[in-house]
């Protein structure tokens, strides 16, 4: 069962955050920000300018209280020990903003918004370092652990891609509706119908894994490997879109967020962990291994890699956020819907 978090919006929840002190984060439509603490007791709220939803909201990994927001197409710089006016606003983009990303050093912070660009702002100069683009809606962008300068970002036009700030042009692009129409699987028609529009992304701890949730109900998960990436695993995780995915700290622990209501935690780690050399030997092998009739049959390739929900929440709304934090000494997902409350459920211990 659910704990529910209350009293601190009046509008849909949209995002979530935790700092590394336990303070949770969320935003929601209508320009609502609220602070809450380990209990679930409003800490804090401000309503933001021109009551533009706020679609992300990022805490500093180096100062856990600053918190930086994303509202339309402004960023906005908050003291949480100080909830009023903005410390800094930044007015780089030109659509709603959808995701920000601070790297861990807390030197550039890339927000990707609606016409797909994603600007990246250089924190020390106050000034943009590079503008990035899809061609479609970016709809997520995360830089990556250990990495300060690289950082991978998705969109609706089904694209996955690879970048160094010290170029303006992606190291490496996957294209998600390529890569099924390559399986030539008696499903694939089915990909014109719900074609694999890129909605999230989340790079696990150690830097070179990353996990991508599409619209086709898939998650996708991925191996950097120098300046090009490898599809390492991929299996069917929702009946509907997935609309968050969260590597944990642990190991390769994958939360999954999806539009059927589910929130499912799945264990990888014998997946990618024992992948360190060749990912791309391994997929082949398991392609070549549930290839029938010179086709990729689809079941077999979830069967073959043994992927199934460690744990399975049946939240009954669409997820908008997930975020995992620690509370009480033990680890717990919070889920953001159309509901204007934050839902809390306790994970197992690893």
């Amino acid at each position: 069962m659910a704990v529910k978090w209350t009293g601190g919006h009046l509008s849909s929840i949209l995002c979530l955050n935790v700092n590394s002190e336990g303070l949770v984060a969320s935003g929601a439509e209508r320009g609502e920000l609220t602070l809450w603490d380990g209990g679930g007791a409003p800490a804090g709220q401000l309503q933001l300018p021109k009551a533009d939803d706020v679609t992300s909201v990022v805490f500093s990994p180096c100062h856990p209280s600053r918190l930086y927001t994303s509202h339309g197409e402004t960023i906005s710089v908050l003291d949480v020990r100080s909830l009023k006016e903005p410390v800094e606003c930044f007015h780089v983009n030109e659509e709603e903003i959808n995701c920000l990303s601070v790297n861990e050093t807390d030197s550039f912070l890339a927000a990707a918004d609606d016409s797909g660009a994603i600007k990246v702002i250089d924190l020390e100069n106050k000034k943009i370092s590079r503008s990035l683009r899809h061609s479609n809606i970016c709809s997520s962008v995360a830089f990556r652990p250990q990495r300060p300068q690289s950082l991978v970002s998705c969109g609706l036009d089904m694209q996955v891609m690879l970048w160094n700030l010290q170029k303006a042009r992606p190291l490496w692009t996957t294209n998600l509706q390529e890569c099924e129409t390559e399986k030539d699987s008696p499903q694939s028609a089915g990909q014109f119908f719900n074609p694999p529009l890129a909605h999230s992304l989340s790079v696990a701890s150690c830097g070179n894994i990353f996990s991508c949730g599409a619209q086709d109900g898939k998650v996708r998960i991925f191996r950097v490997s120098g300046v090009k990436f490898e599809r390492e695993l991929e299996f069917q995780g929702h009946s509907l879109g997935v609309s968050q995915v969260l590597f944990m700290p642990e190991a390769y622990w994958l939360l999954t967020g999806g539009n059927d209501g589910k929130v499912l935690l799945w264990d990888v780690s014998s997946d990618v962990g024992k992948q360190q050399k060749s990912p791309a030997k391994s997929l082949q092998k398991r392609k070549a291994s549930t290839r029938r009739d010179g086709k990729l049959n689809k079941e077999a390739s979830n069967e073959h890699a043994g992927v199934s929900p460690k744990l399975t929440i049946e939240h009954g709304e669409k997820v908008n956020w997930i975020s995992c934090a620690e509370i009480k000494g033990s680890k717990r997902v919070l889920v953001a819907d159309q509901s204007n409350s934050v839902s809390v459920y306790l994970l197992p211990d690893p």
